[in-house]
C-alpha cells in the first residue's frame, strides 16, 4: 500500500475523437474506468474520480471541476484540493493497461520533488504519474489568470523528476501502462491485447 497517497482517476474529458464517454465503455466484462480501479484499488487505500459533472452509476468517490476550469489541469487541482493527502496519482480512465510494479516504482522517487513524471515513447506522459500538494500554487496562479494553459507550461513551474524510458521498461517492459484509448482503433486494439493476455 502506498501511504500519504490518494489514486485520482481522470475522468472528465469530452471524448472528441472516440465519439462516446470512454470511462463507461465496457471493457472485458466492465467498464473502462472499472478495469482502472481495479488495478488501483490494491495500490492505494483511496481512490476518488475528477469529473467535470457527477457521473451517476459511479460507486468511487467524484470530485467535480470548478465550473470555470475545464482540462486535466482542472481535474489535478479539484483532487489535490480536495484529497486530504499529501500526494496523488493521477492516471487517466482510458488507460487499461496500467502497470501496478510501475506505480510501485514511481511512488519510490518521490523526495524532493512536487511530480514524478514518465517520459516513453519520446513524450511526457503526464497522465500517469505522481502530484504533491506543493502543486497548488502552481495550479491556482495558472487558473486564475484566466489564460488557457497547457500540462507543460504546468510542469515547467514545479520541481519535476523525469523518469526515462529505460527505467520503466525494467517495471513495465511494453510500456503498455501508456497505451491510452484516444479512438475507437485504440480501443479495438486494446480489447484484441487484453484478449491475447488471457
Amino acid at each position: 500500500m502506498i501511504e500519504d497517497c490518494t489514486a485520482l482517476i481522470l475522468a472528465g474529458g469530452e471524448s472528441q475523437r472516440m465519439g462516446r464517454d470512454k470511462a463507461n465503455m465496457l471493457f472485458s466484462g466492465r467498464t473502462l474506468l472499472e478495469e482502472v480501479a481495479s488495478v488501483l484499488a490494491p495500490l492505494f487505500s483511496k481512490i476518488i474520480v475528477s469529473t467535470r459533472e457527477h457521473r451517476p452509476g459511479c460507486s468511487l468517490p467524484q470530485v467535480l471541476d470548478h465550473a470555470e476550469h475545464r482540462g486535466p489541469l482542472a481535474g489535478l487541482l479539484a483532487g489535490l484540493e480536495q484529497t486530504g493527502t499529501s500526494w496523488v496519482f493521477a492516471i487517466g480512465c482510458d488507460m487499461p493497461f496500467v502497470s501496478a510494479p510501475l506505480i510501485e516504482y514511481l511512488s519510490t522517487l518521490r523526495d524532493n520533488h512536487d511530480a514524478v513524471v514518465p517520459v516513453a515513447f519520446g513524450h511526457l506522459q503526464p497522465m500517469a504519474a505522481f502530484y504533491s500538494r506543493g502543486c497548488l500554487n502552481a495550479l491556482h496562479g495558472m487558473m486564475q489568470d484566466g489564460e488557457a494553459h497547457s500540462m507543460r507550461e504546468f510542469l515547467d513551474r514545479i520541481p519535476v523528476l523525469y523518469v526515462n524510458e529505460e527505467k520503466l521498461r525494467e517495471h513495465d517492459p511494453m510500456l503498455r501502462t501508456f497505451f491510452d484509448l484516444d479512438t475507437l482503433q485504440d480501443f479495438e486494439a486494446a480489447l484484441g491485447v487484453a484478449e491475447a493476455r488471457r
